[in-house]
């Protein structure tokens, strides 16, 4: 009987998918949501091993002006995470490939926000475009508590 590895076992690691993803040579961007926040980091690999060269959390929307701190994962806040991250790798505009681990795939959900945030920023990533969340739920307009999207949109496109 052959025992499955520790990080399969408590469901963090997909091998399979993940040496698929080695096997491209491409850098990949990883999108991670917790509780509180979205994490995203741009990773290069070489030879099995991972490191981080650029690294946002949706933490960081705070500094441009987002007033809700209680909604740091919603669709806007995903975009504009993703937006944050294309614009600090301006610098090395090569293709890459979206890395969601062990998330649910959902259609126009959270994570294809934030991939949106990265193709409007200027990344080249395959996708599909019926895929990404309606421009409406994007800016908030689905929300109780607006958000000045606009505003905080144009400070991270002038900022970087």
């Amino acid at each position: 009987m052959r025992i499955k590895k520790k990080r399969r076992r408590k469901g963090k690691t997909d091998y399979k998918a993940r040496l698929n993803l080695l096997k491209s040579g491409l850098p990949r961007i990883v999108i991670r949501k917790t509780n509180r926040y979205i994490i995203a980091q741009y990773i290069e690999s070489e030879e099995a091993q991972d490191s981080v060269i650029v690294g946002v959390i949706s933490k960081e929307l705070l500094k441009y002006g987002w007033e809700n701190k209680g909604n740091l994962k919603s669709l806007p806040a995903c975009y504009l995470t993703g937006l944050i991250l294309s614009k600090k790798i301006k610098d090395k505009k090569r293709k890459v490939i979206l890395d969601i681990g062990l998330s649910r795939n959902i259609k126009k959900g959270r994570i294809y926000a934030f991939l949106k945030g990265l193709v409007d920023g200027g990344i080249e990533i395959e996708y599909e475009k019926e895929i990404f969340p309606d421009e409406e739920r994007i800016k908030g307009e689905h929300l109780k508590n607006k958000i000045n999207f606009e505003k905080i949109k144009n400070k991270i496109l002038e900022e970087n």
